[in-house]
């Protein structure tokens, strides 16, 4: 399996990967842009863009779009983050020409029709109040907000619903015009494809565009704070996060080893200490995350809000702790368990699509897998616990806290236990 790599005159470009005994393919259009790139005013367009791609084109009905894939047995879906906005399908071999075909034609030629954004609208609004209604969902809106306050990559990927009542056609075409240039689209397909034949088709379809380069989203800044939301519920929600390295820092494999090892599993410190033998949560799970220039660890529970202030506690200590004495075993475990991750994740065309997109808008190109095993390896336990001290007590922090939360300490007083 070979992974090969295209650039258009108009710089879009092309990353494949043929997985020989496979009869289907993944395929589809990566944007780099996302929730990030908005203005203020914006916040929410990118995700209300996404939830119109299906929705008519000049060419094809919105029926006629899904009958296009699901007539040959294909499935066909879309996703904004806050870095990426993702159009794609898994067909059969013989069919991601078609599949190419019709997403190509959702990027290129949409109506955004009155009608279509009316009723997406009103979709959106139910989505937004669903997540509301989603503790465990919500409370990390709330986190990423205070972890990056009055910034693009602090605001909810849905957007506030002001925004999204105001929303319009135009406001869809100038996010358009503004970031679905060729140098912001990335083809990626693995599974049975053919890489020249996708080439061929690529420069067909889009080959035409001209540069519509985009500003880069403006520079994170963690600011750390605190939210804390009252309200009846059965259990108090917990979260915590940290500053952590982006993606392109030294220590991002240093981070997700630390996380996974922390409370990454059922054999990590947290779960074995609070869940197993305290009994205090049934859910806790720490885990790190990346973003071009920032990253954040972060760890999540739920309990009772009597229990709240033991678990935050025991939270803080655990993670003191893991700075003193967390052993090569620990490491060793952790590295595994993040290596087998990502190679049984290569089995399916699916992710190997997404992983090579996301590998070509960070680096430019795809770095080989065993280069990828090798910087994993290559972690050694005097980093992790020199990174566990940097988050046990200089890292600053951000907290969010929902439920019957008001035993709950407040940011001022873990920060106090950290420094003890």
């Amino acid at each position: 399996m070979t992974v090969e790599l295209t650039t258009l005159k108009n710089s879009l470009r092309i990353v494949s990967e043929r997985m020989d005994g496979l009869q289907s393919a993944s395929i589809g259009v990566w944007v780099t842009a996302g929730g990030r790139n908005e203005r203020i005013e914006q916040n929410g367009v990118a995700h209300f863009l996404e939830h119109m791609a299906f929705k008519g084109t000049k060419t094809r009905s919105a029926l006629q779009i899904a009958e296009a894939i699901e007539d040959v047995g294909g499935y066909i879906n879309a996703y904004t983050s806050r870095e990426v906005t993702a159009y794609y399908a898994r067909v059969l071999e013989n069919d991601t020409k078609l599949a190419l075909d019709v997403i190509a034609d959702i990027l290129r030629n949409p109506v955004f029709d009155e009608r279509e954004i009316e009723t997406e609208r009103h979709v959106i609004l139910q989505e937004i109040g669903q997540a509301l209604d989603t503790p465990d969902d919500v409370i990390f809106d709330w986190l990423q907000e205070r972890a990056y306050q009055k910034q693009p990559l602090g605001r909810t990927i849905l957007g506030e619903e002001a925004n999204v009542r105001g929303f319009g056609k135009g406001d869809l075409e100038t996010f358009v015009d503004e970031h679905y240039g060729p140098e912001q689209l990335i083809i990626s397909a693995a599974g049975s494809v053919d890489h020249a034949a996708l080439v061929s088709q690529a420069e067909a379809l889009f080959g035409d565009m001209g540069s519509r380069k985009a500003a880069g989203p403006e520079t994170a800044r963690f600011t750390g704070g605190e939210i804390r939301r009252e309200k009846q519920l059965e259990q108090a929600h917990f979260a915590l996060a940290f500053e952590g390295p982006g993606y392109r820092d030294p220590g991002f494999y240093t981070s997700q080893i630390y996380s996974i090892a922390l409370g990454g599993g059922m054999s990590s410190r947290l779960f074995q200490e609070i869940r197993e033998k305290r009994g205090l949560c049934y859910t806790i799970f720490a885990q790190s995350g990346a973003y071009e220039d920032t990253g954040l660890m972060t760890v999540y529970a739920g309990t009772s809000g009597d229990e709240l202030a033991d678990l935050a506690h025991l939270t803080i200590d655990e993670m003191k702790r893991a700075a003193d004495d967390m052993s090569p075993e620990e490491i060793a475990r952790a590295r595994a368990q993040m290596k087998a991750g990502l190679l049984m994740g290569l089995e399916s065309s699916s992710s190997r699509a997404e992983r090579m997109a996301r590998m070509v808008q960070i680096w430019g190109k795809v770095p080989p897998i065993e280069d990828t095993v090798a910087k994993i390896d290559n972690v050694t336990t005097g980093d992790v616990r020199l990174f566990a001290e940097q988050m046990a007590a200089s890292a600053p922090a951000a907290l969010a806290l929902y439920g019957p939360v008001g035993k709950a300490p407040d940011l001022a007083a873990l920060q106090a236990r950290r420094a003890a």
